[in-house]
Formats: structure tokens, C-alpha cells, sequence
């Protein structure tokens, strides 16, 4: 006896349909996306997303980078040293806080990041070239709104969950 590949052993299948459907194809998409990059990198999913939040914050404390990434201060510790070893993340004094440092990008790693950053706007762009100006416009004030609620959320739930655990 065989059965579909999509049904549990019920014979129930959880498939979304719409524009459900369609937000979790675009996100697995960019989660593979996200993947090809880490492994053409040689990093790990974790040390990209490091590298991506620090990047876009120019220097930020290891606390900082862990509250981000919802991780302990001792895996970001892991992360960073890493990062250090192969020239991607450099420590620098924090001028706020002599027990603290500040993890910024080398020069390395923002050519990397240049680099990545120009193949996405690439792909971007190639994936939507379908679009008028207008229709693009439109498409970026909706996905805007739609990531801002999702955002919303989920920041929602997180705090309600933190106050339960209280």
C-alpha cells in the first residue's frame, strides 16, 4: 500500500491555498535563497543572519545580537568568535560601556556584503520585471503592510508569552 507523500497517515493533507499558499512559497523561496548564499559563503545560517543584522545596524553589542536572534549571549560568543577567526567581524571597544564590545563588519565581509546585496537587488528585480512601475509600487505598499502586521504579530505574541511566563 502506498499513499500521497502529502497526507499523513490519516490521509489528511495541510495545504494551504490562496494567498497563503502563495506567502509560504515566496518565503521558502527566500529561506532557500538564504541557504544558497550561507553555503557559497561557507557559513552557516546563523552566521549569515548575524552578519545581515549587523550590517544593517553598522555595530551593534553581542546582548544586542542575541536578543535579536533570540539566543543565548554564550551562542552569539560561538558566532562571533568564528566570524573573527575568518576575518568577517572584527571587536571593537564600545564607547558606552568599557566591559562591552561592539561587533562591526571588516572590510571582508562588506565586500561580501555588497556582493550579496547586488545579487538579491538582481534577482529582485529580475523576478518582477513582469511588473509596471505602477503594479511594482502598488505590489511594494502591500508587501510592506502585510510584513508589518505579520511583524505585529508576532511581537504581539512574543510578549504575551513572556508575560505568561511570569
Amino acid at each position: 500500500m502506498t499513499r500521497d507523500e502529502d497526507a499523513d497517515q490519516d490521509g489528511r493533507s495541510y495545504k494551504l491555498s490562496a494567498f497563503p499558499a502563495a506567502a509560504v512559497r515566496f518565503s521558502r523561496a527566500l529561506d532557500r535563497n538564504r541557504e544558497r548564499i550561507a553555503e557559497e559563503e561557507g557559513l552557516s545560517a546563523s552566521e549569515l543572519r548575524a552578519l545581515f543584522y549587523i550590517g544593517e545596524h553598522v555595530a551593534v553589542t553581542p546582548k544586542r545580537l542575541a536578543a535579536h536572534m533570540h539566543m543565548t549571549t554564550a551562542a552569539i560568543t560561538l558566532i562571533s568568535r568564528r566570524l573573527v577567526e575568518i576575518d568577517l567581524l572584527q571587536r571593537l571597544d564600545n564607547p558606552d560601556d568599557r566591559r562591552s564590545v561592539m561587533l562591526s563588519l571588516t572590510p571582508r565581509a562588506h565586500v561580501a556584503m555588497e556582493r550579496m546585496h547586488s545579487d538579491f537587488a538582481e534577482m529582485i528585480t529580475g523576478a518582477t520585471a513582469h511588473l509596471s512601475s505602477a503594479e511594482l509600487a502598488a505590489f511594494t505598499t502591500q508587501l510592506e503592510s502585510v510584513a508589518t502586521a505579520i511583524a505585529d504579530h508576532t511581537a504581539r505574541l512574543d510578549r504575551e508569552r513572556s508575560i505568561a511566563a511570569l
